[in-house]
Order: C-alpha cells, then sequence, then structure tokens
C-alpha cells in the first residue's frame, strides 16, 4: 500500500484574495468556493497541504507570529464551511533580503522542496499521486519538481503570470482553472470521480 494522495495549495491568491502581503489580519480574506472546494476533496479523502512562501517575514513586513493568527483564521472560516486542512507548512526566509536567521539560501522557499519533504514524512504522502495548486509559475514549476500534477488557477496573480510569462516557465500546467474549485472539479475528473459533490 503506498502513501496517500494529496492536494497541495498554495495560500495568497489560491485559498485567499491576492492582496500583496497579509500584514494584518483584517487583509484576510477567503475567495469565493474555496471553502466547498476543500470540502469536496476532504470527502473524497485527499490530504490538504497548504504550502507557502512568507517572504514579508524576512523582508520584515510582519512579524512571524502573525502567520500563526492567519492561519488559525483561514482555519476558522474553513472550519465554518465543512472543510479542514490535514497540514500547514510555510518558508518565511528569502535569499537576499533581511536579517538572519530569516535572511538565507534556504531549502523550504519554492520551488525548493524542503516543505513538501516535510509533509511528505508527517502525512505519509504519495506525491505521484498527488496534486499542486497555485497561482504562480513557481507552483507549476514547484509541482514538476515533487512529481505531481500541477494545476494554475487564474486567481491572484494567476492571469497575469499565465498571459504574460507562460512562454519563459520551465514547466506548463497539466491544467488551468479559473479557481480553486474549478481545479478539484478537473482532480475528481481525473480520479473517476468527477461530477461528484
Amino acid at each position: 500500500m503506498g502513501g496517500h494522495r494529496a492536494v497541495f495549495l498554495d495560500r495568497d491568491g489560491t485559498i485567499n484574495e491576492e492582496v500583496g502581503y497579509v500584514n494584518h489580519l483584517d487583509r484576510f480574506y477567503l475567495l469565493p468556493r474555496v471553502g466547498e472546494a476543500i470540502h469536496l476533496l476532504n470527502r473524497h479523502r485527499f490530504k490538504v497541504v497548504v504550502v507557502t512562501n512568507q517572504s514579508g517575514v524576512a523582508r520584515g513586513y510582519f512579524p512571524e507570529s502573525l502567520i500563526h493568527q492567519v492561519h488559525q483564521k483561514m482555519m476558522d472560516h474553513l472550519k465554518n464551511q465543512g472543510a479542514y486542512l490535514d497540514g500547514i507548512y510555510y518558508c518565511p526566509h528569502h535569499p537576499d533580503v533581511g536579517e538572519p536567521p530569516y535572511r538565507q539560501q534556504c531549502h523550504c522557499r519554492k520551488p525548493e522542496t524542503g516543505l513538501i519533504e516535510r509533509a511528505v514524512q508527517d502525512l505519509a504522502i504519495d506525491c505521484s499521486k498527488s496534486y499542486v495548486i497555485g497561482d504562480r509559475g513557481a507552483d507549476v514549476e514547484f509541482g514538476r519538481r515533487i512529481g505531481s500534477k500541477s494545476i494554475l488557477v487564474l486567481t491572484g496573480y494567476g492571469k497575469g503570470e499565465w498571459e504574460y510569462f507562460k512562454g519563459h516557465w520551465k514547466s506548463q500546467p497539466d491544467f488551468v482553472a479559473e479557481d480553486l474549485y474549478e481545479a478539484v472539479q478537473w482532480i475528481l475528473q481525473q480520479e473517476g470521480i468527477g461530477g461528484m459533490r
């Protein structure tokens, strides 16, 4: 028996509105249909894992403690919509900006794979049966590096990234979706459970 199948989600621009940096709790808003999308994944026994770069810590835009508060708010909102996350992993580093320990050439900043390696170990995940969803070319590349299918959502930075930069990407997404809900519908179809709600 192999590991679990999972869906790895970017945070800003995929789950919540892209506002540049969520430097205050009041700047965190879930995007439409996100709770419904994650609930579908929960129902069909996917592990749902948030993997997010949060270099605003290294840049001095907000303290690391705010990330935990934002993630608590995110989990509370999802719980109210009947959805939950199996794990949240974040990278507070930046290679060129800020002060140590946050300024460092780390192994966890996407598209590096350090965060996933932790998630795979913690949650017994099989990346070859898994999916990555995000709004940046780095998320697509991240999916390729871990051997998962990748989906670009056109929320957040997605539309601009897709329109202007896709020609420069090393990897292309397996699917381009309007939003997280459409991405999840595509995953369920790939898994032979499409159309089930």
